[in-house]
């Protein structure tokens, strides 16, 4: 599931995008702001036959994030912004195939909260049902309802959005200098360095293409998924 956590490998992006753009690193993106609250209470005693009610007022302090300056909530923000889009590319570390959507007991498909982009997986034939997208559920747009069958299952092929943390150390340098020619663009006015970046940008994300096409073992034969493609072998001559 992803969070809003702020972990320690986002303060070192961010601080590998300050660098860039020439600016000093921090030790921290947020701050916590203390800010009283005042609660409202009521207090009864019992004296001897008699209940007496005491009310007052109390100040409770209540926790609150902030971004340590402006600059690093634009930076931060940036970074998010590239890593999501990046991960809503697919690739083999965040894309599942077949995955089941299963309707609870009241008939509501829920659809999990990090889940970027879904399409139902080859080979279904749903004729009775037109399923879609709406907020957290699914919606049937042909019989115009968010229920379906008790434990009825639909299986989709889903692009998850995981934490920042969880991601391919490869993905990660590729999304920091991705947004560190974004931060550039908008931050400082340096055509050079923005077009050094943007080449870094892309060594990086050769790299991920590179780990793309080692984990997914793709292939150009078109063999079915989970399967071996196996050549030619001349002792098969000799065998018959």
């Amino acid at each position: 599931m992803y969070s809003t956590q702020t972990t320690e490998t986002e303060i070192s992006s961010v601080n590998s995008i300050l660098a860039a753009i020439g600016q000093a690193p921090v030790s921290r993106i947020y701050q916590e702001d203390l800010s009283p609250d005042t609660i409202n209470y009521t207090h009864k005693e019992q004296f001897g036959n008699k209940t007496l009610t005491f009310k007052g007022e109390v100040e409770n302090p209540r926790k609150e994030q902030s971004y340590v300056n402006p600059e690093i909530a634009l930076i931060h923000s940036i970074l998010m912004e590239v890593n999501a889009d990046v991960q809503n590319e697919g690739w083999v570390w965040n894309t599942e195939w077949k995955y089941p959507l299963i309707a609870g007991a009241d008939g509501i498909i829920k659809i999990p909260a990090n889940v970027l982009r879904m399409d139902i997986s080859d080979g279904q034939i749903i004729r009775d049902r037109d399923p879609v997208k709406r907020g957290d559920r699914l919606y049937d747009r042909l019989n115009h309802t968010y229920n379906f069958d008790s434990d009825y299952a639909l299986y989709y092929d889903i692009t998850w959005k995981w934490d920042y943390e969880e991601l391919p150390s490869v993905f990660k340098r590729y999304i920091t200098l991705r947004a560190s020619g974004r931060a550039a663009t908008q931050m400082v006015t340096n055509p050079q360095l923005v077009q050094l970046l943007q080449t870094q940008e892309a060594q990086a994300r050769a790299a991920c293409m590179e780990y793309e096409c080692n984990q997914g073992d793709y292939t150009y034969f078109g063999t079915p998924e989970h399967t071996a493609y196996r050549s030619y072998q001349p002792y098969r001559t000799l065998a018959r």
